[in-house]
C-alpha cells in the first residue's frame, strides 16, 4: 500500500504535525514538521511552511516515484526535506519523526522512502509502549577536507588545532549528506560553542556541507560520543540531534578503525542546548550501509 491508496485533496494549508525524535521526552530530541499528504504543493509553498514552523527540516511526502511503489508489506512514499531557508537531501531525524506518525497512523512494520539522496528503509517498532524507528541510510563514504578549508572552519568555529582530538582526523563523511567531522579534545570544549555563523555558512556552502559534526568521544566508554552540529546553511544555530550526521559519523568511524565491524555506538546530542536525545548508530559485518535508530514522540500544537 502506498499513499497513493489513501489520497487527500491538496489544500493550500497543510496539515502540518510536529514531532520529537531520538526522544522519548517531548522536551528533548529534535522537532520536525511533517506533512503526510504534500501532494500538490509545490517547492515554495513547502519551503514557506518550512519557514513559518522554524524547525530545522520538516518532511513532505508524496506518492512514490514510478517504479517506487510499495511491495507487499512495505509502504512506500517519495519524501522531500526543507530547512526554514533551503531543501536537503536527506533528513534523519525528520525520517525518524515521519516514521513515527506513519506507524500510528498504519501500525508498525517496514516502510521505504524514496530520497533525493536514494532509497532510505525504515522500520517502525514498539518498545515499552513508544515507537522507535530504524533508517538505513545510503552507502556511505569518507574523504579528505582541504587544509585550507579546515583552517578556515577551524577560524569559524573559534577554535585552535590544540582543541582537536589527534585521535579523531577530521575528515568529510557523507550517508545522505555530507558532514565535517571534526573532534574536540575535551568535553568542556564541546559544550562552548560561540561561532561566526556567516563565516561557517559561507565556507559550508562553498564546500558543500550540511552540518559541521563536533564529537567528543567519552573516555569512559570508547563506543559513546558526544556531539553537536551547527547548521548555518539551513538557517538554525544548531541541530538538537542529527540523524544524518549520525549515519555518517558511523561510516567515519568504521573507515577510520575506531570501532569494530559490528560496533552500536551511543551519541549523546543535544545536552548543552537543554533538549537531550539519544541517537543509536548500529554497524553491521559485510553491509557498508549504517542504521541510526531513535524513539519519536508527538508534540503539543502551538496555542492559537
Amino acid at each position: 500500500m502506498s499513499l497513493a491508496d489513501t489520497p487527500a485533496p491538496p489544500t493550500a494549508e497543510p496539515a502540518v504535525l510536529r514531532y520529537a525524535a531520538f526522544t522519548r521526552d517531548p522536551a528533548g530530541g529534535n522537532p520536525a514538521g511533517v506533512v503526510l499528504d504534500a501532494a500538490g504543493l509545490d517547492e515554495a509553498t513547502m519551503l514557506a511552511v518550512a519557514a513559518r514552523l522554524g524547525y530545522s527540516e520538516t518532511a513532505f511526502l508524496t506518492p512514490p516515484p514510478a517504479g517506487g511503489e510499495a511491495t507487499e508489506g512495505v509502504r512506500a512514499y517519495r519524501a522531500r526535506y526543507f530547512s526554514p531557508q533551503a531543501e536537503v537531501p536527506f533528513c534523519g531525524h525528520a525520517t525518524v519523526a515521519t516514521a513515527v506518525a506513519l506507524g500510528e497512523r498504519y501500525g508498525t512494520g517496514e516502510y521505504l522512502f524514496h530520497t533525493q539522496a536514494g532509497p532510505v528503509p525504515v522500520t517502525v517498532d514498539e518498545r515499552d509502549g513508544v515507537l522507535r524507528a530504524t533508517l538505513t541510510g545510503v552507502p556511505p563514504h569518507t574523504e579528505e577536507y582541504a587544509e585550507a578549508d579546515l583552517a578556515e572552519a577551524l577560524a569559524a568555529l573559534g577554535w585552535d588545532r590544540a582543541d582537536l582530538d589527534p585521535a579523531l582526523a577530521p575528515r568529510v563523511a557523507y550517508a545522505g549528506a555530507r558532514h565535517l567531522v571534526l573532534a574536540a579534545a575535551t568535553r568542556s570544549r564541546l559544550a562552548r560553542l560561540d561561532y561566526d555563523f556567516e563565516r561557517l555558512r559561507a565556507l559550508m556552502l562553498r564546500t558543500d556541507l550540511t552540518t559541521v559534526q563536533l564529537v567528543h568521544r567519552d573516555p569512559a566508554d570508547p563506543l559513546v560520543f558526544h556531539v553537536r552540529d551547527p547548521f548555518p546553511v539551513g538557517g538554525v544555530v544548531e541541530d538538537p540531534a542529527t540523524g544524518a550526521a549520525a549515519l555518517a559519523f558511523g561510516a567515519y568511524a568504521r573507515e577510520a578503525g575506531l570501532v569494530p565491524d559490528d560496533a552500536e555506538l551511543t551519541l549523546h546530542q543535544g545536552e548543552d542546548m537543554g533538549r537531550p536525545g539519544v541517537l543509536t548508530v548500529t554497524l553491521v559485518p559485510g553491509d557498508p550501509r549504517v542504521r541510526v535508530s531513535g524513539a519519536g514522540v508527538p508534540l503539543a500544537e502551538p496555542a492559537a
